[in-house]
Order: C-alpha cells, then structure tokens, then sequence
C-alpha cells in the first residue's frame, strides 16, 4: 500500500484543527475536498480514522495512531525537499511550463497557443497535463499546473482569467433520444426538462456545475457520474445520461451514436485561459499574451464557424 502524502495533510490537519472548515482553510482547498482526501484514506487503509460526530471532530483510536506516522511522514518529506532546496533552485531555471487542459480546452486555439509558445520559446520544456471537472480550479491553486484551458470562468479571486472563446451551447444525447431529431433545428431550455445530464462529484466548483446544468434550469439528473468529456460520451452512447457542452464539443467527440443539438435561447459561454493571480513567472506571461492575441485572430473563427 502506497500512502499518498496529501491525503495524510488533509487528515492531520483536520485531527489538528478539530473542524473540517478550519483544516481547509489552512490547505488552501474547499471543505468538500478536504472530506474526499479524508474518505478517501478511510477507504484506502479501511477503517474509521475520524469521530465526525463529536465537536470538535476527533480522532478514532485507528486515527491517533496514524496521526503520528503522518506527522512522522511528512516532516521526512518536509525535510527532504528542504534538504534539496538549494538544488532545486539551480533546477528551477529549467522548470517545465505546466499547460492543463480540461476537455478539449479552447478548440483549435488550444494547439495553436501552446505550439506558439514552442516556437517562441524553444528552450522551455512544456509538460501537457488533463484536467477533469473537478480540477477547474485546484489544479493551479495546488500548484499542479500553471496555466490551463477551462470552461466557464473560475469564480475565486486567487484565480485570473482570459476569455479566449465564446460559443454556442449544445447537449449530447443518444441517437435515440427524443431530442436527437432537432439536432439541426435546435432545442430550448425548456426542452431540457427531462434530459438525464451526468452527475458530477460534491466538490465540482459551483460555477462549473451552474454552467453544466444551465443554472440549475435543466434539473433532472442521470445515476451516471462523470468527470471526464470521455465518461460523459461513454454515458451518452449506452443511453444512460446525457451531456452539455459548447459547440466545438461536437468537433472534438464525434462518437457514434452521439447527436449534438443546439440550445437556442441559452447564453453563450466562453472558454479561458486561467492562471493564478499575481504570479510572476515570466514564462507564464509569455504563454497568457500568445494566447491571447492568438484569440483575437482565430477566436471568431471558432466561435462563429462557418
């Protein structure tokens, strides 16, 4: 069994803290993920580590024993990099840039931005990195990428973002669907009423969920739960759920049995480029202009195909 250190600073701050709120705050992640790192490790060594029912929240026995190898665990990993700090700082300088992608990012902006910046700044290794629903914000808060192609945009002021794409919103249903025959007329929200939409897990930022579900106005959910564009066509083609998505989706998940339809009377969305705030990594700024100019040029061209 391989422990995975954030899921132990998840659990030992909560022991340390005595409150869920309070250890997330400390991590710098949401409450609802700090629970999925606690269950998780739960799930993973199998059995109660956490007294949720006490206030303030307390370790079970299983959980005082583990609480002190975790803190003997991470100060080891502490010390570690401590000890390699001033390698790491030579290194730094050829520090990868980090793109995240969620689904198919920004359409064809998104191989033209980072194919960009390749010419430009030959030099600078790129590592590409696939983002699920989940991630539309901690992967840059947790430092996991450093910049990334989301949809819509992060509503967290740790977060800074460009629009780079805005476009018409359509659902993926089965061919069978009901649907399925106004794939060239379009559809309303009102139409949605019915349609099956995957679920996605608690911790999905808010405002990815209120973009999924059309501000909550397409309200009936499938039992399919689905973080990645491939679950969701997975769910679609075996007539089980049913997805949302913007135009260019149908472009980049031509699966068969799948069918596209346009949602007339919904608001267009954008997709963006997202950094975190403030960050003055030079490569980053390099990457967030190419990618922006680059969206002056090709963006109407995606956003009004023609």
């Amino acid at each position: 069994m391989v422990l995975d250190l954030r899921l132990l600073s998840s659990f030992l701050a909560v022991v340390e803290e005595g409150h869920f709120g309070r250890a997330a705050a400390r991590l710098f992640l949401s409450p609802p993920a700090v629970t999925q790192h606690v269950r998780r490790l739960e799930s993973q060594v199998g059995v109660r580590l956490l007294d949720r029912s006490a206030s303030p929240v307390v370790p079970t026995a299983a959980g005082v024993r583990l609480a002190g190898h975790a803190r003997t665990l991470l100060d080891a990993a502490h010390a570690a990099l401590d000890d390699l700090s001033d390698v790491t700082r030579e290194a730094d300088v050829q520090r990868p840039l980090r793109v995240g992608i969620m689904g198919h990012g920004s359409a064809e902006l998104t191989p033209a931005a980072i194919n960009a910046y390749r010419r430009a700044r030959p030099e600078v290794r790129v590592e590409i990195r696939q983002l699920d629903f989940t991630e539309h914000v901690s992967a840059l808060v947790e430092d996991r990428v450093d910049v990334a192609f989301v949809r819509p945009g992060p509503d967290d002021e740790r977060i800074a973002a460009d629009v780079l794409t805005t476009e018409q919103r359509i659902v993926v249903v089965h061919e069978r669907s009901p649907l399925a025959d106004a794939r060239a007329s379009g559809v309303g929200v009102a139409d949605l009423t019915e349609l099956p939409l995957f679920r996605v897990p608690g911790h999905t930022p808010h405002s990815f969920t209120e973009y999924l579900y059309f501000d909550d106005r397409a309200q009936r959910r499938s039992s399919e739960l689905a973080v990645t564009p491939q679950e969701v066509l997975t769910g679609v083609v075996t007539g089980r759920a049913a997805g949302s998505g913007l135009r260019s989706f149908a472009r980049y998940y031509a699966w068969p049995g799948a069918v596209f339809v346009p949602v007339l009377d919904a608001p267009w969305e954008s997709s963006y480029l997202a950094v975190r705030s403030g960050d003055d990594n030079p490569e980053v700024r390099i990457f967030r202009a190419l990618a922006v100019a680059l969206a002056k040029d090709l963006g109407p061209g995606i956003s009004f195909p023609g």
